[in-house]
């Protein structure tokens, strides 16, 4: 997802004209907004899915304890771009606080909790269908099923997710993306690569986090992020990210060395994520009808408080 360069014509016409029509000026403002809401969803996005599912949920002891000893967990601290990776970290976390941690604050200090429980619904009902769509891809139809029934029925009955009426009826919530499909079929990782705003990731997870934003279901028909549909979700999933990780930031504040606590939290949680997609295999396949549980299926995204409640399953 690399920066947005205006198409031919319209560069053309503004290198001639000395400035764009109405009609190119205007579809460049639109997508140039649409592009400044995906740079900062991303770095929240991506840093919350490690943080503020270890950070927040734990102290920055046990966030920097050593994983179990798995390839994944090995190839995490696998850092040979450490220098660039550390740069884009201090310009990511200086656009956060600067940015991203005033408006978050503010937020959160004008909406109640139950409100924001309910955004946080919203926002995860919303990824579903790409949740659906990796599950398919991993061969796992039960689970596939589970995902698009919960987002048909929090749509409807649940007046368009703001209520999860389907964990209630025994659908619970899960995650999938492109980066656990590919470790589902033992991609590795490669190396830690903090993408200057987007934030923390590797090889194998950058690519997939290209794919979950151009094959996402919702915002293929929403028109993507230049619509006012699209720039609307991801700004409010955006926010609503990154007020979920706040005590994830807070507890890189206080860390030793920010950087390798943000690093070993992002490889134990990816790498706990691949787990999750493999040992299901090898414990519940999704073709013997005489299971009836998923043991790893997380809890209800609706029913936990706002820092705990699990990060939408794609960067819009």
């Amino acid at each position: 997802m690399g920066a947005y360069m205006p198409d031919a014509g319209a560069r053309l016409e503004i290198v001639m004209n000395g400035e764009p029509s109405r009609t190119s000026a205007t579809k460049w403002r639109a997508r140039a907004r649409g592009v400044a809401f995906i740079a900062a969803g991303g770095l929240v996005m991506s840093a919350a899915s490690a943080q503020a599912q270890n950070a927040s949920e734990e102290s920055p002891a046990l966030v920097q304890a050593a994983p179990p000893a798995t390839l994944d967990s090995v190839d995490a601290a696998y850092d040979p771009l450490q220098g660039f990776n550390r740069g884009s970290f201090g310009l990511s976390m200086g656009l956060d606080r600067v940015v991203l941690r005033p408006i978050t604050h503010g937020y959160m200090a004008v909406t109640p909790s139950p409100l924001r429980r309910r955004v946080s619904a919203v926002v995860y009902n919303l990824g579903e269908p790409s949740t659906t769509v990796n599950d398919i891809l991993q061969g796992k139809p039960k689970r596939a099923g589970r995902s698009s029934a919960r987002f048909l029925i929090n749509s409807t009955i649940g007046v368009l997710g703001i209520w999860d009426v389907a964990t209630g009826m025994g659908l619970k919530a899960h995650d999938a993306d492109f980066g656990q499909t590919f470790g589902r079929y033992g991609v590795r990782p490669g190396p830690y690569l903090y993408v200057p705003v987007l934030g923390p990731s590797n090889f194998r997870d950058s690519v997939g986090r290209v794919l979950d934003f151009v094959t996402d279901p919702v915002g293929i028909v929403g028109g993507g992020s230049t619509t006012t549909f699209g720039a609307s979700r991801l700004a409010a999933q955006t926010i609503d990210t990154r007020a979920r990780a706040d005590n994830a930031f807070r507890a890189l504040d206080d860390a030793t060395d920010p950087y390798v606590t943000a690093r070993s939290a992002y490889g134990q949680y990816r790498a706990a994520f691949i787990r999750e997609a493999t040992r299901e295999v090898q414990a519940l396949p999704d073709f013997d009808d005489n299971i009836a549980a998923d043991p790893v299926a997380p809890a209800d995204p609706a029913a936990a408080s706002p820092e705990t409640t699990p990060a939408p399953s794609t960067t819009q």
